[in-house]
């Protein structure tokens, strides 16, 4: 079986390399975050939402400017017939202050589209840049398995001439063959891992082949140990986007309380056109007529069933709920805030820990290792070794990732990802 395994995995793993060193291209986490944002399709998407806030935001769609309407007709009997054609103008002069506060909201909107579109950029920012670490991480522990696999295949090759000539027993043997096979289990499984994070990263890129093999720029994960956490909230609280659209719906409630009070005054409307009219009697036709007609609408609702008390109380209201979400939004960023920070110092020292550990597992590997072609230690201690420097290497690994992917959250949360990424 050893003999089938083995070629079997470094096919697998020259096939999953090979087509990679043809690549035109090699990616840094800018060029993936550019093109993410080139391409990805929930970007482009928001991005076109926020063109439709932008077209709405006209004086015209507030309700400004007049509407004009041509019309004509004709109709008849077996006696007569008549067509008539004209112009019509209606322009709302006063309203309460509705227009305005219309237009005001239309603007409302427009910003809100483009908070919107920052906060799905941001948040494809993050996960582009998750992704982009997650790949090297799991390319890391591929040649972390990958340098297990070929250790346990040395000491099988070495168990296996020994066994032949009678020092090793049997269950030596066995014992070499047992890790082998696992170590070649958790390599193939690996690939499965690195397979699925580029892929996933190629989606979030937008690529139109989600197997498109990329080359990273980068191999290794560096943490930034540099952050500040009492910079990092003022600069929340200045420009966290989730927190700036919360207090633009504020602002969106008051004008809806501003147009909902407008119905409170008389509204003054101008009313003009100019109409042309002929008629025929048999076969003789009357002179046509040429006409303007022009006037002045004042009016105010009297009563309304109580729907516009009904209307401004809601109104009311809804400033309230968004007020206390706003707050409760700024509760609950101090707590992430918290949290995440409290996790990216907890894992900036556990990875200072591990590389230490990491350093005295590979000088205890490499002495079990020259021990054990002496014949002075037995396979089991020299397993025990081989697992000690994998864990020591896998845990470095994890304290790197979890430290990158809570210095992204804080970014984000201080609102300070996209400056710091695509700079």
């Amino acid at each position: 079986m050893k003999h089938f395994l083995c070629p079997c995995l470094f096919l697998c793993l020259f096939v999953f390399s090979a087509p990679a060193a043809d690549a035109q291209q090699t990616y840094s986490l800018k060029q993936c975050l550019e093109t993410g944002l080139e391409r990805n399709y929930s970007i482009r998407i928001v991005r076109n939402d926020e063109v439709v806030t932008k077209n709405n935001a006209t004086p015209g769609h507030a309700g400004y400017l007049p509407s004009a309407d041509l019309s004509t007709g004709f109709s008849g009997t077996q006696e007569a017939e008549a067509a008539n054609a004209g112009v019509s103008v209606v322009w709302t002069i006063f309203d309460g202050f509705g227009i305005q506060a219309e237009y005001a909201r239309l603007k409302e909107l427009r910003t809100l589209g483009a908070l919107n579109t920052r906060l799905a950029v941001e948040d494809l920012i993050a996960e582009i840049s998750g992704e982009y670490y997650n790949l090297i991480r799991q390319g890391t522990r591929l040649g972390n398995l990958s340098s297990t696999l070929a250790l346990s295949r040395e000491r099988l090759r070495i168990v296996e001439e020994r066994y032949s000539i009678g020092s090793m027993s049997r269950l030596d043997l066995q014992q070499a063959q047992v890790d082998f096979n696992a170590d070649s289990s958790a390599l193939l499984n690996q690939l499965e891992m690195v397979h699925r994070s580029r892929t996933n990263l190629n989606r979030l890129m937008g690529a139109e082949n989600p197997e498109e093999l990329v080359l990273l720029k980068d191999s290794t994960i560096s943490p930034n140990a540099f952050l500040d956490e009492a910079e990092l909230w003022k600069r929340t609280m200045e420009t966290n986007v989730s927190l700036l659209i919360a207090q633009r719906n504020t602002g969106l409630s008051r004008l809806d309380l501003k147009k909902a009070q407008s119905r409170n005054y008389p509204y003054l409307r101008l009313n003009a056109g100019y109409t042309y009219t002929t008629n025929w009697v048999g076969m003789t036709g009357l002179a046509p007529r040429w006409g303007a007609s022009y006037g002045l609408t004042v009016g105010f609702s009297l009563f309304d069933g109580f729907n516009r008390k009904r209307e401004q109380r809601n109104a009311r209201l809804q400033i309230e709920n968004t007020e206390l979400q706003r707050r409760e939004l700024e509760l609950s960023l101090r707590t992430e805030m918290s949290n995440q920070w409290m996790a990216y110092e907890n894992n900036l020292n556990l990875w200072s820990l591990e590389k230490e550990n990491r350093v005295a597992a590979q000088e205890n590997f490499r002495i079990a290792i020259e021990r054990y072609r002496l014949g002075d230690l037995s396979g089991i201690q020299l397993r025990e070794a081989q697992n000690s420097l994998l864990n020591a290497e896998e845990r470095q690994s994890i304290a790197e990732f979890a430290t990158k992917l809570c210095e992204i959250s804080l970014l984000q949360l201080s609102g300070q990802l996209t400056d710091f990424l695509l700079r």
